[in-house]
């Protein structure tokens, strides 16, 4: 974490983008969908500075050190537990951690009901493409 803290006038700056979800002085939390986009774009290529600078936030006042930190953050718990593991666990989270190991059973109901998830997404994300074809098709 920076020790660099945010002014009030940076605060309200980072709270008008849509990817915050919220800012204090000490740090940002960003959405989940931004943290989907950031992997997406990093894959193909694209440095994290780029990313959140097209995204519109101010490097100058986010700070190089935040962006190389969540971003390794990012990639490292999307490598660990693919785009599940990017999603903001904190309010639904205790804190502490589970000591109990989970059943085979128990595991590939976790994997089936992710799969489903991801299922749904790629069906929308299909619905949302006719729809937008069927549009550009209209206005030729």
């Amino acid at each position: 974490m920076s020790k660099r803290l945010f002014k009030e006038k940076e605060i309200k700056i980072l709270s008008k983008n849509i990817y915050v979800k919220s800012v204090s002085e000490k740090g940002i939390t960003y959405t989940d969908e931004f943290k989907r986009v950031f992997i997406t774009e990093n894959e193909k290529g694209k440095f994290p500075r780029q990313i959140f600078e097209d995204h519109g936030f101010d490097i100058d006042i986010i700070g190089k050190k935040r962006i190389e930190s969540s971003g390794k953050r990012w990639r490292a718990a999307y490598r660990k537990n693919g785009i599940g593991g990017l999603q903001d666990t904190r309010k639904g989270n205790t804190g502490r951690p589970s000591e109990k190991e989970l059943s085979i059973e128990e595991k590939y109901e976790r994997l089936e009901a992710q799969n489903n998830l991801l299922k749904a997404e790629v069906e929308l994300l299909k619905k949302i493409d006719m729809a937008e074809r069927r549009l550009k098709k209209k206005q030729k």
